[in-house]
């Protein structure tokens, strides 16, 4: 009666669940599905943004959304300021944007609701409910110096866009789920969300 494996039976066991698990692993691509995690962020994001500016819009009388031509960057993960990939980001991002013209934020105050965030609106001056945000957001990947937010207002037709660069191949230019061609703004390498996509 036999009661124990031999050596060669486990080690066919072995490669076989090592051969299993690499084509698990290639399959599944856990890199690709990060990605995607932190683009569906970032689609979520700039879309409650978005819904809070014209929250703000709607409910105050004098509203400040930020200067025309100035790009305000979020800086969350890394101060920006005389940054070129941020300094560059802008001029390939909005049309208008003047070079030099680039606004960020300390780190410290980044998220902030209060005006002092990155996008420079007071959301605590909605006086019906207070501010729609509990903190303004940031790009899952903001320490990269590549992935960040960005914004654009105009201040005399108070209108706006925001943007975010999409990581994935899913949600990226020519991907399954392309939402960076299919926003109807005018940088086919970007996700475009506001009230005006041709700032």
């Amino acid at each position: 009666m036999r009661t124990a494996f031999t050596l060669i039976e486990l080690l066919v066991v072995i490669a076989i669940i090592a051969i299993l698990s690499v084509v698990v692993i290639l399959t599944l691509n856990p890199a690709e599905l990060l990605r995607q995690s932190r683009d569906s962020n970032r689609i979520s994001d700039l879309s409650v943004a978005k819904s809070g500016i014209a929250l703000y819009l709607s409910s105050v009388t004098t509203p400040f959304i930020g200067t025309s031509t100035f790009c305000y960057i979020d800086a969350s993960g890394l101060v920006l300021n005389n940054n070129v990939e941020g300094t560059s980001s802008c001029i390939a991002w909005f049309t208008t944007y003047a070079a030099g013209n680039m606004v960020s934020t300390t780190v410290a105050n980044s998220r902030n609701v209060n005006g002092t965030g990155w996008i420079p609106i007071n959301f605590n001056g909605i006086a019906a409910g207070g501010s729609p945000l509990s903190n303004e957001p940031t790009d899952p990947s903001n320490n990269d110096g590549i992935h960040f937010y960005t914004y654009i207002p105009s201040s005399t037709s108070l209108v706006f866009k925001l943007d975010a660069h999409m990581e994935s191949q899913k949600y990226g230019q020519g991907g399954s789920n392309d939402v960076t061609t299919a926003d109807g703004g005018t940088d086919p390498a970007s996700y475009e969300a506001g009230t005006n996509l041709s700032l």
